[in-house]
């Protein structure tokens, strides 16, 4: 063979060999690629597995950030939602127990606050509702705290009335002591008119025993100091009337001075006595708590005005807002808003009046005149009678004349005089003379009731003003309201 021929036979045959071996090596490579891939495969699987059971695909679209919430870069999400659960397991129990399961932890805590709940749903079975809404921890806390508050309301209420009993017990010790004091004091006034008697006495029985000429001469010594002290009491009182003028006179002119520059007395300062005050507003529900209950007298379909804690009630008796009572408890009440201002919300501690209603009197009133109770321009027949029953519903007291016990007069407007019936009216109604002098009577009684509560300085309220001071303006125009 040539020596050409051989050695192209020699390439040939390395690159034979070379390409085989870069073959075989290729495939060595390739296996372990597919071996490791296949491993990958699987290890992927199985952590794809491991984070379903973690999260569902669905929680993994969102992103566990936005489910667990922010974490420190060494920390997991799996332990920052462990440490969440603990801060709220000890947040609740107020310690974290032994290293364990979340849902040992969870149980740990339903159990706690079972045992906590049961012996306060218990004794106080108000705490616990079925609504939803309003069930839970904080919900529970929410309520004990308003049970807490009220509770406290009645201690301090308590406390004002052990206090007004301390005051009426010195005052009554104080009185009794004063009275001890009279009777003592009497008791000597009293022995020593005994001892006069006694030494008068003495005296007459000494008289009796001296004889005639002595008595006569005695008797007329006497009768001459008798005239003697008679001229000098004269004189005396003469005197004493004389000073008495004059005082009188210093005393009528200091009357006129004091009068001129000290104000009227304001007769209507019982009107603008707070009744209560709000303690609760629930605005969505339009609903507000007062701080007067059952012990009060407060009952359901009481109506009060609302006005504003830091300024004077008005003197028209228009409040911010009116509200009728639907619920009542022993020291506290609910009642729903029926009329407010938008610009003037009802805010705590505003105050409440009812010019009827009194927790501690019953209040007099006197009505007389003709009234618009719906507010339609037109005279109701029977007004007068519906608002004293109003009054009386609501614990007032109304009479016929106006007294010293009087503390308010309705007055609408004076009843109109019918006209003096013809003769031929008379054929068609009989009563029509009868009808016209009770018109008649009944303007004369509106008169004397005028001046009877002038005279007496009773404070005198027309329909509307009287309507605000009750809370029943918004209300009197509605059906049914009287």
């Amino acid at each position: 063979m040539a020596i050409g021929q051989r050695h192209q036979t020699n390439t040939m045959l390395y690159t034979v060999i070379t390409f085989v071996a870069l073959f075989i090596v290729a495939a060595s490579v390739a296996v372990i690629y597919y071996l490791q891939a296949e491993k990958l495969r699987t290890n992927a699987a199985a952590s794809q597995s491991q984070l379903n059971e973690m999260a569902t695909p669905g929680e993994q679209r969102i992103g566990m950030g936005k489910i667990v919430g922010s974490k420190q870069s060494r920390e997991s999400y799996l332990g920052k939602m462990v440490d969440y659960l603990d801060r709220a397991t000890s947040l609740i129990i107020g310690g974290i127990p032994e290293d364990t399961t979340a849902e040992v932890k969870i149980d740990t805590v339903n159990r706690f606050v079972t045992e906590t709940l049961n012996p306060l749903v218990q004794q106080y079975p108000d705490i616990q509702s079925s609504d939803p809404n309003t069930t839970g921890l904080t919900q529970i806390i929410k309520k004990l705290k308003i049970r807490l508050d009220n509770t406290s309301a009645e201690i301090i209420a308590l406390n004002g009335q052990l206090k007004d009993l301390q005051n009426r017990f010195d005052d009554a010790v104080a009185a009794s002591f004063e009275k001890e004091k009279t009777l003592l004091s009497e008791k000597e006034k009293y022995q020593k008119q005994v001892d006069e008697i006694q030494t008068n006495y003495n005296e007459l029985k000494a008289l009796m025993e001296q004889t005639s000429e002595q008595q006569v001469k005695i008797l007329a010594a006497q009768l001459n100091d008798e005239k003697v002290n008679s001229k000098q009491l004269k004189d005396q009182l003469l005197k004493t009337d004389a000073t008495l003028k004059m005082a009188e006179d210093r005393t009528a002119f200091l009357q006129k001075k004091i009068q001129g520059t000290m104000p009227v007395p304001d007769m209507e300062v019982m009107a603008f006595k707070p009744d209560g005050k709000i303690i609760l507003i629930d605005e969505q529900a339009r609903i507000v708590h007062l701080n007067i209950g059952s012990d009060n007298h407060v009952y359901p379909g009481l109506t009060f005005s609302v006005y504003d804690k830091s300024i004077p009630i008005p003197k028209d008796g228009k409040g911010k807002a009116e509200i009728e009572v639907f619920d009542v408890a022993k020291t506290f009440s609910a009642a729903r808003i029926i009329y407010s201002e938008r610009k003037n919300p009802v805010i705590q501690d505003d105050i409440v009046v009812n010019l009827i209603w009194d927790s501690d009197k019953t209040t007099m009133f006197v009505v007389a005149g003709e009234f618009d109770l719906d507010g339609n321009g037109q005279v109701d027949t029977d007004a007068d009678e519906k608002i004293k029953s109003l009054i009386e519903k609501w614990g007032g007291k109304v009479t016929d004349n106006v007294s010293v016990n009087t503390d308010f007069v309705i007055l609408g407007e004076p009843p109109r005089i019918r006209v003096k019936p013809s003769r031929e009216q008379l054929e068609v109604d009989p009563l029509a003379t009868e009808k016209y002098e009770a018109s008649l009577q009944k303007l004369a009684h509106y008169k004397e009731i005028q001046s009877q509560a002038q005279t007496l300085s009773v404070p005198v309220f027309g329909i509307e003003r009287f309507l605000y001071f009750i809370g029943y303006k918004a209300k009197a125009t509605s059906a049914g309201a009287w």
